[in-house]
């Protein structure tokens, strides 16, 4: 029996859970504390924010104020944000890893009032920068010692610790008690709840308004597709909840379900908070379980022998049971015990490593690589895929439990139409809605654009900008290439990413580069292209495999040179390059390629938050070495 959906803002969704799920005593979040997980209740987090929301009404916070976090995934982030919502604020998070420019920008942008800050790294890029944001009143450290690190500046911010503030709120409680439950009880679905930044691959961020609806209505049709998911779930949550996709299909989902949200400590630790949270679920991007993937397959094969063929073994066996399976069709005995056999021998291992307890993964963020997912499905994983963008809330697809056709992003969510137009005509080659999916539907690929209860509300200020993107006819041009193939929604690529090289041929870089990051020698690869008459790449390998294989130390990633020359690791990239180079067409396949020491980094302004490469940075950065590998000629690899 499905419990009551009774709310139509996000604050409501917790008291719908202690109203018809759990009782207010029952733990809803999960953090590590010292060697030990602590749980906290819904009652403490309700309380909690009550506490925040009286201290925000107190120093004059009206419906509508912005107020932003600058936090990693945590209890706090819950409580400020549960608080700021049920009095109709709006949040504005912050990526942690920007640089204090775009964090001055969004702040000034959006003219945030109180900033809730968690760490001493993150609060002293505030200090340097709290000047130039003239709507900026508070500070709100979540540790104590602040004082210490505030020396030698003259912040005009008042600045108080997230515990006292908690104090103080509880103090005037009652006074605002009524007043608060009031104001949760005025929010309009149609009011802003969020202002998200957008990662900004080309151009100023903009400011993406959310609106109660735009989340709540996400979240109710995710559940329709996920029936599977029970209200005793847990979720490690590790992607940051200041990008729409954890705050959506991990937050609002456990909010709205009465699930648990386990933080893990960092990405470092994550393998070791998995075994110990022992997690039923999880949101993910394509990257990590490429690593998962990878490093799985190099320890069971890389010595060969007995141990090699047992694994490859087990991998057909798990393919031909996960066949039989998703056509609709029973395993016979043997297959069975083979597939028993296969789990126990190898599959176990793998998923023990997970916690053994994952009911599934969802993968969001950037496409996953079909020979990945197939990989899990072998597994008994399953890896259900989404798309969407901050623009729309953010889901637009999802793939069916039931139903899994690897390489798309699943099936259209109800209450929205997606549709598929041309180019360069704009002529639509097709609508499509949850309704009218067929399983043997499939259609020429163009642009993406949807319409329906997902898509924003606008960007914040920027109003021109909103028209560009939002036509006259309600429909939201997202910018990505795709079709529907087998009735499921398949992403090909971006628009702006689209290389048209001097013959005229259209190449889509990212399923170019997913073929070469099959490669366990590659760790992230930038294509290059448009108007040249070959494709060349600029390659950074992957450090441990390096290590491995020729012996280089630390100081090897820490030399002045930007790019590795050494004749025996160019041979070794160039084995894979031309062994993976055998699966696409000949327009897009690399011809040259320089091997760039280290990472691209958020840091250095060369990917966004969310992983994806900002093309003309790149392009403008390394210009000489680009030049360089044209300079050479098509004949090469």
């Amino acid at each position: 029996m499905s419990q009551p959906i009774d709310y139509s803002t996000v604050p409501n969704l917790l008291r719908n859970v202690v109203k018809y799920i759990h009782p207010d005593t029952h733990p809803f979040l999960l953090h590590k504390s010292g060697e030990s997980w602590q749980e906290i209740s819904y009652r403490d987090v309700l309380s909690t924010a009550d506490a925040i929301s009286a201290w925000f009404l107190e120093m004059g916070i009206t419906k509508g104020d912005r107020l932003s976090l600058l936090i990693e995934n945590s209890p706090e982030y819950v409580f400020y944000d549960q608080a700021l919502q049920q009095i109709g604020a709006v949040n504005v998070s912050i990526y942690p890893t920007l640089s204090e420019s775009e964090m001055e920008y969004i702040l000034v942008d959006s003219g945030a009032r109180v900033i809730l800050v968690g760490s001493v790294f993150l609060f002293k890029k505030i200090i340097r920068i709290a000047n130039n944001c003239p709507d900026l009143q508070r500070i709100v450290p979540v540790f104590d010692d602040y004082a210490n690190h505030v020396q030698g500046h003259a912040v005009n911010a008042g600045i108080i610790g997230l515990k006292t503030l908690i104090d103080e709120g509880h103090k005037c409680l009652s006074k605002y008690k009524d007043q608060i439950t009031a104001l949760r009880e005025a929010i309009m679905p149609s009011d802003i709840s969020s202002l998200i930044y957008t990662s900004g691959t080309t151009g100023i961020p903009k400011g993406v308004m959310l609106t109660h609806s735009n989340f709540v209505e996400n979240v109710k049709v995710c559940l329709e597709q996920i029936p599977v998911l029970d209200n005793d779930e847990t979720f490690l949550s590790f992607l940051p909840l200041s990008h729409v996709f954890e705050r959506t299909a991990t937050y609002h989902v456990c909010c709205a379900k009465g699930c648990k949200i386990a933080f893990a400590q960092s990405l470092e630790l994550l393998a070791r908070n998995m075994a110990e949270v022992r997690p039923t679920v999880m949101n993910v991007v394509p990257r990590l379980l490429e690593r998962i993937h990878d490093k799985a397959v190099k320890s069971a094969t890389s010595a060969g022998g007995i141990k090699a063929s047992i694994f490859n073994w087990a991998m057909k066996t798990g393919e031909g049971y996960r066949k039989l399976k998703e056509s609709g069709r029973e395993a016979g005995v043997a297959l069975k015990l083979k597939q028993r056999m296969a789990d126990k021998l190898v599959f176990s291992k793998i998923k023990e490593k997970t916690g053994g307890r994952l009911k599934f993964m969802i993968s969001g963020g950037a496409a996953l690589p079909k020979n990945v997912g197939e990989f899990f499905g072998n597994l008994g994983i399953k890896i259900l895929e989404g798309f969407g963008l901050t623009e729309t809330s953010p889901v637009m697809s999802v793939t069916e439990f039931h139903r899994q056709v690897y390489g798309t992003v699943g099936r259209v969510i109800p209450g929205i139409e997606v549709g598929i137009q041309d180019v360069d005509t704009k002529n639509f080659i097709t609508v499509q809605t949850h309704n009218s999916f067929k399983p043997d539907f499939e259609c020429a690929e163009g642009e993406i654009v949807v319409r329906g209860h997902c898509v924003m509300k606008g960007y914040w200020n920027k109003p021109e900008e909103t028209e560009q993107v939002i036509d006259a006819d309600g429909w939201f041009h997202t910018g990505d290439i795709g079709r529907f193939f087998k009735g499921n929604l398949q992403i090909t690529d971006r628009i702006k990413n689209m290389l048209v090289n001097a013959f005229g041929k259209n190449i889509y870089p990212t399923p170019v580069e997913n073929t070469y990051l099959k490669s366990q020698r590659i760790e992230q690869l930038f294509l290059i292209g448009d108007k040249r008459e070959y494709v060349t790449a600029i390659i950074i390998p992957s450090k441990e495999a390096l290590q491995e294989k020729f012996g280089v130390t630390e100081d090897f990633f820490q030399q002045p040179d930007l790019f590795i020359e050494d004749k025996e690791i160019v041979s070794w990239i160039a084995e894979d390059i031309k062994r993976l180079s055998t699966e696409l067409a000949k327009f897009e396949r690399i011809k040259h390629f320089k091997i760039k020491r280290t990472l691209f980094t958020i840091e250095a302004g060369e990917i966004t938050p969310t992983l994806k490469a900002k093309r003309k940075v790149i392009e403008k950065k390394y210009a000489e070495q680009i030049d360089e590998m044209y300079a050479q000629g098509i004949e090469h690899l």
